[in-house]
């Protein structure tokens, strides 16, 4: 009879808990959603009466409120930095657009199952996620914004207290939530990453979609095991939870029967950050035009599916993760930048709905629409492998001016292990001189940002001072050193401006007063005299050129001193 009474003080005690702890989306009529203070307030409920929540204030928004991380951890330690030798960390983030805030409402209810123990407590790892990463975003409230989405009835907008799309700005970090999430990232050190968003685009019956982040960027030791094992789990767990899938539909304006691409998460992403330092990294974009409600339970379902899988997998993830570290030593090759093969494809029954044309009733012109009446099942293409179109070979080292105090601020952020020399060195390395690149005509994210870059190499003996720094790739961080410092690389520091100031002359010359001493030089000097006419001979339009071969004596005299123009300031030793 005790026995009999304790399970139902228990059940009983579960029930109130449960019940207690109902969350503002729960409460409500199925398309609302949790404001910023109601969250908080929220969670810091759940700290007080649970010892498994913690609910911590680890970074801030650019509007200088705080960014909170809320924890679930059953274990008696609670510093992540011990647990994560024997265990493995889940890390989630939401809210980083907050009119997408599925997640956002999901995890409040993941986290509670969890600590009333609903939801079988993890073994094996931790669970760590940003309750909202976008907070003046998601103060940020209305109901008109994202035009193209059903529900919910309020939420918040996509850019944040400065205007910035944060879900690009990981790499270049020109907002405080950016910077913010890096540290966060670096505490946590997770094993998978899922960033819960919101798709936007053609019309189909699936409620879930999803983006696993780009396999060539994770390397072949760990694409093959995600893409093959753990994703392919966690979808075929998903489905027997009510929701099939689809890889994100990366079309706009068309019709998804043509078949579609992976999309390139690189750097400047969140999961491309992520895969920078080995995460497995997913986000699931569940579609806008169903109903609210069934996104955040779509949401709720896949988080799940990954709590039991990862608690399942860990071990072997942990190992992966270590072993995939080997694909990048110096001295092999490492490719920076990517195109899909055209040629490479798998198949898939993708369920859609008729895409077809009629007039509009706002211009008369031919409309796209989707006909929902005319489901249907086809066989498409799906274009998952790319090829790389740019190689680097890794070297052992790279040298950073101290004066490029961004960069070392960032690395420094990034947990880059780098060693400062100790005395001025005279150090023979690898040398890049810009020699050409493309720049976006209207800005992009606050940046003028630049692609197609194309370097010049050449070895030289350079002089670095006391203080520069030595940074080794032979570290946990080597994709994220060389997708920033390798200029040709898509998301590179060189293409985000960093080093903008290099392409510019700082010295110049008066045409009427260098003329005599462009005259001078000739009499003087008949090498140059023979390369300037051999110059003229093969260049019509130069020969025609008065101000062309007066400006090609002074880049090939003494007077031209610009050593800076155009030299990228980051060197490789080889």
């Amino acid at each position: 009879m005790k026995l009999k009474y304790l399970l139902l003080s228990l059940s009983s005690s579960l029930f109130f808990a449960q019940n207690s702890f109902q969350t503002p989306f729960e409460k409500g009529n199925g398309n609302q959603t949790v404001t910023y203070d109601e969250m908080n307030t929220y969670y810091l409920g759940l700290a007080k009466n649970f010892k498994t929540i913690q609910y911590l204030k680890k970074g801030e928004d650019d509007n200088g409120k705080p960014i909170y991380v809320v924890v679930y951890n059953p274990f008696p330690e609670k510093e992540i930095e011990k647990l994560r030798k024997d265990k493995a960390v889940l890390f989630i983030n939401n809210g980083i657009h907050p009119g997408e805030p599925d997640g956002i409402d999901a995890t409040m209810m993941l986290m509670r199952d969890l600590a009333t123990q609903k939801v079988k407590s993890p073994q094996n790892f931790v669970i760590a996620a940003i309750s909202a990463y976008n907070v003046s975003g998601m103060l940020n409230r209305g109901s008109y914004s994202r035009a193209n989405q059903n529900g919910p009835e309020q939420y918040g907008f996509r850019g944040n207290a400065r205007n910035y799309d944060l879900n690009r700005d990981f790499i270049k970090t020109d907002s405080k939530n950016a910077r913010s999430f890096q540290e966060i990232y670096q505490w946590l050190k997770p094993d998978v990453f899922i960033d819960n968003h919101v798709s936007n685009g053609a019309d189909y019956q699936y409620t879930f979609t999803y983006i696993s982040t780009f396999k060539e960027r994770l390397g072949k030791v760990l694409g093959e095991y995600f893409y093959d094992s753990y994703q392919s789990k966690n979808l075929e767990d998903l489905k027997k939870l009510g929701y099939e899938s689809t890889p994100y539909v990366n079309i706009h304006g068309d019709v998804p029967e043509i078949g579609f691409a992976a999309f390139e998460d690189s750097p400047r992403y969140s999961t491309g950050y992520t895969t920078l330092f080995n995460s497995l990294g997913t986000v699931p974009e569940t579609h806008m035009l169903k109903p609210y409600d069934k996104r955040v339970d779509a949401t709720y379902k896949y988080m799940l599916v990954n709590l039991q899988n990862l608690d399942k997998d860990y071990k072997k993830i942990k190992e992966l993760r270590i072993e995939n570290l080997k694909q990048y030593q110096a001295g092999k090759t490492y490719g920076i930048r990517w195109k899909i093969d055209s040629t490479k494809f798998s198949t898939m029954d993708f369920k859609g709905y008729e895409g077809l044309y009629k007039p509009s009733e706002v211009s008369g012109k031919p409309r796209l629409y989707y006909d929902r009446n005319k489901p249907f099942t086809k066989k498409i293409k799906l274009f998952t492998t790319a090829e790389p179109t740019g190689y680097i070979t890794i070297p052992k080292y790279y040298i950073i001016p101290q004066s490029e105090y961004r960069v070392i601020e960032a690395f420094k952020r990034n947990n880059i292990l780098m060693t400062p020399l100790q005395k001025d060195s005279l150090i023979v390395v690898e040398s890049y001189k810009i020699k050409d690149f493309k720049t976006v005509k209207n800005p992009y994210e606050g940046h003028y940002l630049h692609y197609e870059t194309v370097v010049d190499k050449s070895n030289q003996k350079r002089t670095f001072a006391a203080g520069d720094y030595l940074v080794p790739t032979q570290q946990e961080g080597v994709k994220y050193i060389i997708e920033t410092l390798e200029p040709e690389a898509l998301d590179s520091f060189f293409n985000w401006n960093f080093f903008d100031g290099i392409l510019a002359q700082k010295e110049y010359y008066s045409t009427y007063i260098f003329e005599d001493t462009a005259a001078e030089l000739l009499k003087k000097n008949k090498t140059l005299r023979k390369k300037l006419e051999a110059q003229k001979a093969k260049d019509q339009k130069f020969a025609e050129d008065g101000e062309a071969q007066l400006d090609w004596i002074y880049k090939n005299s003494p007077y031209y001193e610009e050593k800076t123009f155009r030299q990228y300031p980051v060197y490789r030793i080889q």
